[in-house]
């Protein structure tokens, strides 16, 4: 056992270097006598459409607004309608799920790469009807779910990409010229505090290279309306905060460094974990992934957080049930996905925030190599 702790996440220590920065946006906005829309955020979004190369991002309340409002707008539009299918990964968290039943739409789950843990793009041909209108594709842990496949699977058939990149801002195709969020026809944020660069609260986003989109999704977003007091749609409340949005435009410019970071803890970690019972993520040299989670998986994982947590090391879950799987869906939906469910048994989540050193890493490595399932 040991006295020293390893911190999975703490949102103070992830924010002290931005703390100068953050004030100031908080002040500027508070001074402004602007509590809604304005400068802030515009500026964030146009700074938010360029880092990732789209034309257009749209400011919204939350991760799932974002991919709710998407879909609502092909909806609005007529690109589809209530029945259509949306191909979503059998391993995701669940609000890649909601956003499509949300809408009346149909989740056809697809199942996982064992090595990415995200959705195996060689399989997409199984789950194709003449409903099938677009795929979700989840940049899951950080992780890139973008290939030849994906592409021509939509261009062949006329599908819609949808990105789901709530963990994923920064990470690039493995050639390293395109960025997630610029990727498919539209993509959704996240800026939960935990992400890779996260607000102080609820805040999200929607990029896109579609103009009509983007029109659609901010009447959607603001009421309804795309001129004061005239509602084209029945709209939803789903505006991002001026002073989210201030946060957000301090701490974007450090992306690739936080991202540079979490790099460096996922390579120490691949470098130095030998331990047959615990199976690392599929690891690359390549820039592509953004690890906004390390991910294990191992048998007994109960008996391996237990013996971490022994020795002083946290460790979370993401997620320990498949989507399919949670009580909201299990009476509909009941498919055969053997690979998710197994995933959803056995992934832990290590250490690899701003919390964690490389000093910390080599540590917990070597309490990992020393994890023997056969001693409880």
């Amino acid at each position: 056992m040991t006295d020293k702790r390893y911190t999975f996440l703490d949102l103070k220590t992830v924010n002290e270097p931005f703390i100068s920065q953050i004030n100031e946006a908080v002040q500027r906005v508070i001074a402004s006598g602007r509590y809604i829309g304005g400068k802030e955020v515009s500026d964030f979004e146009d700074a938010l459409a360029a880092s990732c190369g789209a034309k257009y991002c749209v400011g919204v309340g939350n991760g799932l607004d974002a991919l709710r409002l998407i879909l609502r707008a092909y909806i609005e539009t007529g690109v589809m309608q209530p029945g259509d299918e949306v191909i979503v990964p059998a391993n995701t968290y669940i609000a890649s799920v909601l956003a499509v039943s949300d809408n009346g739409l149909v989740p056809v789950f697809a199942e996982a790469d064992p090595r990415t843990m995200n959705l195996d793009t060689s399989r997409l041909d199984e789950y194709l009807t003449p409903r099938t209108r677009a795929v979700m594709t989840v940049h899951l842990y950080g992780r890139t779910c973008y290939d030849d496949n994906l592409q021509a699977f939509a261009d062949v058939h006329g599908l819609k990409i949808i990105e789901d990149n709530a963990q994923a801002i920064g990470a690039t195709t493995a050639d390293g010229r395109r960025r997630t969020g610029s990727l498919g026809d539209a993509a959704g944020f996240s800026f939960y505090p935990t992400k890779n660069i996260g607000a102080l609260g609820d805040a999200g986003a929607v990029t896109t290279s579609d103009a009509s989109l983007a029109d659609s999704i901010r009447a959607l977003a603001n009421y309804g309306s795309d001129r004061l007091y005239h509602n084209i749609y029945c709209g939803v409340n789903s505006r991002l905060d001026p002073i989210q949005a201030a946060i957000l435009s301090a701490k974007l410019p450090y992306t690739d460094a936080e991202n540079a970071l979490r790099r460096r803890l996922a390579s120490v970690y691949n470098r130095l974990i030998d331990n047959q019972a615990v199976i690392k993520p599929l690891f690359s040299d390549d820039s592509s992934s953004v690890w906004h989670q390390y991910v294990v998986q191992v048998a007994d994982r109960d008996g391996f957080r237990s013996y971490m947590l022994d020795r002083g090391v946290e460790t979370a879950i993401h997620y320990p049930l498949a989507p399919f799987d949670q009580p909201c869906y299990a009476s509909t939906y009941q498919p055969e996905r053997p690979v998710a469910r197994r995933l959803a048994e056995s992934v832990v989540s290590l250490p690899v925030s701003r919390c964690t050193s490389e000093t910390d890493a080599a540590e917990i490595a070597a309490i990992i190599n020393s994890y023997n399932p056969a001693k409880k």
